[in-house]
C-alpha cells in the first residue's frame, strides 16, 4: 500500500500542502464562527506520537477545528468512502489522511483495514499526530455514543513495541448552535489517557486489555464535552438550557461579579445536565411534571408564533434608557443595514439554500454552509469589487472591497436585533389583542423559572457546592 508517508519528497510537498490548508481553514473558521475557544491544546507535545481520540458533532469542519487548533500536521482517518472520487481522494492524500473501511460502508473490504493499521503504525513510528473518531460516525446527539476499539488497538499495538512513547489525548468538541452563522464551538484537549498500565495485560489477553483501554478513552472523551448519559433526557437538558442557561448566565454577573465574557457557556450546560441527572435518579415524578410544563409553554409560544427571547424581555422590563439607546441605534444603523445587505445578500443566502438543500442529516449542515461560503464570498465579492473598479475606477474599488466585511458584519447584527424586534412586536399585539394569552405566556414562564431556582437551590443542598 502506498501511504502519505513513504518518499520524504513527496511528504515535504504534502505538508507544504497541509500547511496551506491550514491557514486558510483558520482564516474561515475565524469568518464563520463567533469564536472557537481552544483548551489545553499544549497537551499535544511539540514531538513524538500521538494519537488524538475525538467526538464528531459536525462531519468535515471537526476535522478543520481540530488541525487549526494545533501547530502540528494531524493524519485524520477517514472513512474509504471519501477516496472514491479521484480529485478528493488527491486532496485527502495531500492532506495525510489514511483511508479506513467500515463494514456498513463496504463489508467486503473490511481486510483492507489490514493496511489501514499498517498506516497508523508506520505513522506513529515516525513521531507523527494520528487523530481517530471513535464513534465511528458522526451525529446529532449531546453525548459521546460507544466507541469503536480501533483507537485502543492502535494504541496498544504501538505500547508493544514501543513502551512509553504514546500520547493519547482525548478531545472534545462542542457547538453552541450546530447549524448557526457565527455561533461559538469549544475543542477541548483533555488529560493523556495512560497507555503503559495496559501494555502487560495487552500481552497475556489482547481483547480484554483493548475492552479496558477502551472503556478509559469513552470516559475520557466524555469529560470534554457536554455528555447525557440517556438518550431520553437529551431533549429536556436543551429545553432547560434554551430557557435557563442566559438566567444563571446573568445571575453569575450580577450576583457573583463574574464579567460576562468570563462566564462559560460550556460549564453551565455540564451543571445542567448534572441537576437534571441528580433530579431523575431522586425524584422521577418532580422531573417528568416538569417536562410536561415546558412542553404546554413551548406549545404556546409555537401556536402564537412567539418567542421564548420576547416573553423574557417582557418579564425583564429594560430601563427606558437602555430602549431608547437601542432605538437610536436601529434608526442610525438603518442606512448601514440597507448597504450591507444589498451588496452580501447572495453570499449569505446562497450558502444556507446550498446547506438546506444538500445536507442529508443534521451533522451536514454545517458542513454544506461552511463549504458553500468558502466559494460564495470570494466569488460575488470579487465580481462585485470588478464591477465597481470597471465602473468607478480602483480607487472606489479598494474602498469598496473593505467596506465589505464590515457592512456584512453591521448587517447581520443587525438583521439578528430586527428578529429580536419582531418577535416582541408581535408579543405586544398578542398583549392587545388577547391579553388573557400574553399574561398566560409570561405566568408559565415565571412559574418554570421559579422551579428551576428552587431545583438549583436544593441541588446545591445536596451536592454541596457544584459547578453552577
Amino acid at each position: 500500500m502506498t501511504t502519505a508517508l513513504d518518499m520524504p519528497a513527496a511528504q515535504d510537498r504534502r505538508d507544504r500542502v497541509y500547511r496551506v490548508v491550514r491557514a486558510i481553514s483558520r482564516f474561515w473558521l475565524w469568518f464563520f464562527f463567533k469564536s472557537v475557544d481552544v483548551r489545553h491544546p499544549e497537551r499535544v507535545p511539540d514531538a513524538g506520537p500521538v494519537l488524538l481520540c475525538i467526538n464528531h458533532p459536525n462531519n468535515f469542519i471537526d476535522s478543520l477545528l481540530v488541525g487549526a487548533a494545533i501547530r502540528r500536521k494531524v493524519h485524520y482517518l477517514a472513512t474509504a468512502g471519501l477516496f472514491h472520487r479521484r480529485l478528493v481522494a488527491a486532496f485527502l492524500r495531500a492532506c495525510g489522511a489514511i483511508p479506513v473501511y467500515r463494514r456498513q460502508d463496504d463489508p467486503d473490504r473490511m481486510e483492507k483495514n489490514t493496511d489501514t493499521f499498517a498506516a497508523c503504525a508506520d505513522a506513529l513510528a515516525e513521531g507523527r499526530v494520528i487523530a481517530i473518531y471513535p464513534e465511528g460516525t458522526t451525529h446529532a446527539e449531546a453525548r459521546v455514543r460507544r466507541i469503536k476499539t480501533g483507537a485502543a488497538r492502535i494504541a496498544l499495538a504501538h505500547e508493544a513495541e514501543h513502551p512509553g512513547a504514546l500520547r493519547l489525548i482525548p478531545v472534545g468538541l462542542t457547538f453552541d448552535a450546530r447549524k448557526s452563522f457565527r455561533a461559538r464551538v469549544l475543542v477541548s484537549f483533555g488529560p493523556p489517557v495512560p497507555v503503559t498500565p495496559y501494555r502487560e495485560a495487552y500481552r497475556q489477553d489482547p481483547v480484554a486489555a483493548v475492552e479496558a483501554l477502551t472503556t478509559a478513552v469513552q470516559w475520557a472523551m466524555e469529560a470534554e464535552v457536554v455528555h447525557v448519559e440517556r438518550i431520553d433526557a437529551t431533549q429536556l437538558v436543551r429545553a432547560v438550557e434554551e430557557l435557563y442557561r442566559d438566567e444563571l448566565g446573568r445571575e453569575l454577573t450580577e450576583e457573583g461579579g463574574v464579567p460576562r465574557k468570563r462566564i462559560d457557556p460550556i460549564r453551565l450546560s455540564r451543571a445542567i445536565v448534572g441537576a437534571v441527572s441528580h433530579f431523575r435518579a431522586r425524584d422521577p415524578a418532580r422531573v417528568e411534571r416538569l417536562w410536561q410544563r415546558i412542553e404546554g409553554y413551548r406549545a404556546l409560544l409555537a401556536e402564537y408564533h412567539v418567542k421564548d427571547e420576547a416573553v423574557r424581555a417582557r418579564l425583564d422590563a429594560p430601563r427606558r434608557a437602555r430602549r431608547l439607546r437601542l432605538g437610536w441605534q436601529a434608526v442610525v444603523g438603518l442606512p448601514l443595514f440597507a448597504y450591507g445587505a444589498s451588496v452580501n445578500f447572495l453570499p449569505y443566502w446562497i450558502p444556507r439554500w446550498t446547506a438546506r438543500r444538500m445536507a442529508r442529516k443534521e451533522t451536514d449542515y454545517a458542513t454544506w454552509r461552511f463549504l458553500a461560503s468558502v466559494v460564495a464570498y470570494p466569488l460575488f465579492w470579487g465580481t462585485e469589487v470588478w464591477l465597481v473598479a470597471r465602473v468607478l475606477g480602483a480607487a472606489w474599488a479598494l474602498a469598496f472591497a473593505l467596506s465589505l466585511p464590515l457592512s456584512g458584519a453591521v448587517a447581520y447584527r443587525y438583521w439578528v436585533g430586527a428578529g429580536r424586534l419582531r418577535s416582541r412586536l408581535r408579543l405586544n399585539v398578542l398583549t392587545l389583542t388577547r391579553e388573557h394569552v400574553a399574561r398566560r405566556l409570561t405566568a408559565e414562564r415565571q412559574a418554570i423559572i421559579t422551579e428551576f431556582e428552587r431545583a438549583k437551590a436544593e441541588y446545591l443542598a445536596d451536592t454541596k457546592g457544584s459547578s453552577f
